[in-house]
């Protein structure tokens, strides 16, 4: 028996349970966590913007712990090292996506929290195939919003492609660790928060962002691409009347509210709209690869892990600068 938070129902909190954890199967491993972060995905799961997840549910998908045990057909990895679990928890490996590699757009993945029990536990199940051989002596809480705001960011940067001067609308878990590889990559990084949120602000122009103000005002000058981060579908239309013509507006969460009709003209000039989808392994060995060389830095805030009801209405209510950690 583990202790875990269970989520029975949409719209309903999450419970501390005792759960039964099966042995793991042959390409799964036993982890007992460390820490877990907390996203906004997990909101939308919770909230049933994602209308599917498998019920009742575990939620959680910023997974660090170490291997207590491993399913037959484990190899490459040993008892006790520190990996990492994200969002994509396996793949199907027939689709024309997995054949193509694009496996984060898979036919029949499995999500972690979400279609399969997630890191809100003591204790969980991964496949091996899918999770990433972390540091061993780094701080698990620092590492844990790597591994879905950390991976989803990185896959937007690279969406947003040779941008030099880039836009970030959001700026929390995800927009604090983009900020720092961006500028790392020798990119200008201009924030835009919530109207009136100058501790968000402030801390973009801790963290290196050459101006920062609110979403409602327009950059001081013309960028080549610009990241969407919170889920309002009315900052598109925004973005794009702020990026130059042949820019691109990148899409980085996996749900957002409807977004308006807006004229013609805002999108007219060879200006792009795309969204990102989930991750592929590619990206997590490429983006942990370069975290210690960039010198990225998380931001975080404990909590305990019967306390996460508490993280998601913090983070639900803009009280977080970086983000929530859960820590069994």
């Amino acid at each position: 028996m583990t202790l875990a938070m269970v989520l029975r129902g949409h719209s309903c909190s999450l419970h501390p349970e005792n759960i039964d954890i099966p042995p793991p199967g042959k390409h799964e491993i036993l982890i007992k966590i460390e820490a877990c972060g907390v996203c906004r995905t997990d909101l939308h799961v919770m909230d049933g913007d994602l209308k599917h997840p498998k019920l009742p549910l575990v939620p959680g998908h910023e997974v660090v712990g170490r291997i207590l045990e491993k399913g037959g057909s484990v190899t490459g990895l040993k008892t006790g090292q520190r990996v990492g679990v994200p969002w994509l928890g396996s793949t199907c490996g027939q689709c024309r996506y997995c054949q193509n590699e694009q496996e984060n757009l898979c036919d029949a993945p499995v999500f972690t929290g979400y279609t399969r029990n997630g890191g809100f536990a003591e204790a969980c199940l991964a496949d091996t195939r899918y999770v990433f051989a972390l540091p061993e002596t780094a701080d698990p809480v620092a590492l844990a919003p790597l591994l879905c705001a950390g991976l989803i960011g990185f896959r937007c940067l690279r969406m947003a492609e040779d941008a030099k001067d880039i836009g970030f609308y959001g700026f929390g878990a995800a927009a604090h660790i983009l900020a720092q590889l961006a500028i790392w990559q020798g990119r200008s990084v201009y924030a835009l928060t919530r109207p009136g949120d100058i501790e968000a602000q402030a801390f973009a122009r801790d963290l290196g962002a050459t101006w920062a103000s609110g979403s409602d005002e327009q950059p001081p000058v013309e960028l080549d691409a610009a990241i969407i981060f919170a889920p309002v579908g009315s900052l598109v239309p925004t973005a794009l009347r702020a990026v130059r013509k042949g820019g691109r507006v990148v899409c980085g969460g996996i749900h957002m509210s409807d977004i308006p009709t807006f004229p013609y003209s805002d999108l007219w000039g060879e200006r792009y709209i795309l969204s990102v989808a989930n991750l592929t392994r590619q990206d997590g060995e490429e983006f942990f690869a370069i975290v210690e060389k960039a010198d990225i830095k998380t931001r975080t805030q404990v909590y305990d892990l019967k306390d996460a009801n508490k993280a998601l209405a913090d983070l639900r209510a803009g009280r977080l600068q970086g983000a929530a950690v859960l820590v069994p």
